[in-house]
């Protein structure tokens, strides 16, 4: 019995998500298989021969996985899904893109954003917003997984010596092509990889005085910039700012709550940080319940004041 992790790169560096993935597959038991599907990928590849439980990384060099086209990646998953009892991929956009379809080509049923191995056959998710936690278990031959990674550590970097093998690639789909990517570039970190956020809510009124109020916090914190969906919906902050169970599931060591109430949605996307502070002058709000810290205060006081005196 073995596990294939499909790991997510940039064809030059892995990315963090990858590491958490790998904690999750060696709990299923058996070896652990990394796969780096990408075009020049080597650098890639290299890093995912030392992390720590890898016992072999296959390396698939091809132009048209270049830009991880789900279709591209999902041929090579299924050319090398005989030969292993769990597929692993992380629960990010990327992950979510591919699994469905290997899981459907194998007629398998798909066991999604799980945080805890029982067994391998048995698992645990999230449901009714991480309001109540249910115990999976699949019967299928090949179990295909999608990780939240929230839910498990990242193995460690280094310390690993596996070996690469290098594969021919299965042929890519001709129905698909790649046109273009428009990237956001931004400073600051990446939101799901922050050891630290501030989020600002609805109460903060206007685009202007989101960024007026919040930017300093981040700045002096070094932190990442995150808000609830309805300050998104409102337009006071881009769509990939947004913290909750229809945005971005994070876990940073310090979330900073500003003006956001607490609904269940917003709540299913952050309760797991390891120390939460709320700010909101209505002391009735949801999020007092799962705050480590909360201060009964006005933001457009209380910001400035903690800015001043960090």
């Amino acid at each position: 019995m073995a596990s294939l992790v499909i790991a997510e790169h940039d064809n030059a560096t892995l990315k963090g998500a990858t590491l958490n993935t790998v904690t999750a597959a060696l709990q299923c038991g058996g070896d652990v298989h990394l796969l780096v599907a990408g075009h020049q990928a080597q650098g890639a590849a290299a890093q995912g021969a030392q992390i720590a439980g890898v016992a072999k990384v296959i390396h698939i060099d091809d132009a048209g996985l270049a830009h991880g086209l789900a279709e591209n990646v999902a041929a090579q998953v299924l050319a090398l899904a005989g030969n292993y009892s769990h597929i692993v991929f992380a629960a990010t956009a990327s992950g979510k893109n591919i699994a469905p379809r290997v899981a459907a080509k194998l007629d398998v049923g798909q066991v999604s954003d799980i945080t805890k191995v029982v067994s391998p056959d048995t698992f645990e998710r999230p449901i009714y917003a991480g309001n109540a936690i249910a115990t999976v278990q699949a019967s299928d031959a090949t179990k295909v997984l999608t990780v939240r990674t929230t839910g498990f550590d990242p193995a460690a970097a280094s310390g690993g010596s596996a070996t690469v093998e290098v594969q021919a690639a299965a042929a890519a789909a001709s129905s698909v092509q790649f046109v273009r990517s428009e990237i956001a570039k931004m400073d600051r970190p990446e939101l799901t990889a922050a050891k630290i956020i501030v989020s600002g809510g609805r109460a903060l009124g206007s685009n202007e005085k989101f960024m007026e109020v919040m930017t300093p916090l981040a700045d002096k914190l070094g932190a990442a910039m995150g808000a609830s969906r309805a300050a998104v919906d409102a337009g006071y902050a881009p769509n990939d700012w947004q913290v909750g169970q229809t945005g971005k599931i994070v876990a940073p060591q310090l979330y900073v709550a500003c003006g956001i109430s607490g609904a269940i949605q917003h709540l299913a996307g952050m309760k797991d940080s390891k120390v939460i502070v709320a700010i909101n002058k209505d002391g009735e709000a949801p999020i007092f319940s799962v705050a480590d810290y909360g201060l009964e205060a006005d933001l457009f006081t209380a910001v400035p004041a903690l800015v001043a005196a960090l």
